[in-house]
């Protein structure tokens, strides 16, 4: 499957890009397994994307949680959870 990955903010500049194409495995279904598929790159994407660090995901420009289903074509967003004043 094909999608598209954003990174916003900090996590942006931890991985040093705002955008990827991505062809994943057949087994990564999920937002949540998306996550895990890049953290297995290790170094900087385990960090940025570390399971238990603040973050927030994106499924076609909509808030979601780590069980939504990813289709063909799709956007993926990670950020960091965002505080105003």
């Amino acid at each position: 499957m094909n999608i598209q990955l954003r990174f916003f903010a900090s996590v942006r500049e931890m991985l040093g890009t705002d955008q990827e194409a991505a062809s994943l495995p057949e087994h990564v279904r999920t937002v949540g397994e998306v996550r895990h598929f890049l953290i297995a790159r290790g170094g900087a994407w385990a960090e940025a994307l570390a399971e238990g660090k603040a973050l927030r995901m994106a499924y076609n420009h909509e808030m979601t949680d780590a069980n939504t289903r990813i289709t063909e074509a799709c956007e993926v967003a990670f950020f960091p959870p965002v505080t105003g004043g």
